[in-house]
């Protein structure tokens, strides 16, 4: 029994090292796009991470770090703050110090966190009222408090 077992393992082993060496070595492979896959992720967010630090002066980009959100005031309200979260969700929306709403706002293709980031701050500082006139408004702890009970 025990001979058979190792048999039959064995030959799986070469069966799966066979698989692997010749998936490695075709052009078309799903491997191979895999690969292509990936290093393209990962060039688009290391593209998108040098665009956040143009962007950000030193206290934005240390404060999206340290806290995960980035803070832009309201060029037309006063007290008024965007929280931009660093790594997807809603934009939160301060008046002194008050969460008043959160806002849901995405691009039309999937792009970096650091991009999304960015494209808020400058729909924000460039057009503050078409920025709140595209995004969806919610309740402040609304989606949150819904996703907790699911």
């Amino acid at each position: 029994m025990l001979e058979t077992l190792s048999l039959f393992l064995g030959i799986w082993l070469l069966f799966l090292l066979l698989a692997i060496y010749y998936l490695s070595q075709s052009s078309d492979s799903g491997v191979g796009r895999f690969r292509e896959s990936v290093s393209e992720h990962l060039s688009a967010e290391s593209r998108a991470k040098a665009l956040l630090r143009e962007m950000l002066s030193e206290n934005q980009y240390q404060q999206l770090i340290k806290f995960g959100y980035l803070e832009v005031s309201s060029p037309t309200i006063d007290n008024r703050v965007y929280r931009i979260p660093g790594s997807g969700g809603l934009v939160k929306v301060y008046e002194r110090g008050c969460a008043i709403m959160e806002l849901c706002l995405q691009p039309a293709e999937p792009l970096p966190d650091g991009d999304v980031v960015v494209m808020h701050k400058l729909m924000i500082e460039g057009n503050e009222q078409e920025y709140l006139q595209k995004a969806n408004h919610f309740a402040p702890g609304i989606i949150s408090l819904r996703c907790q009970h699911l």
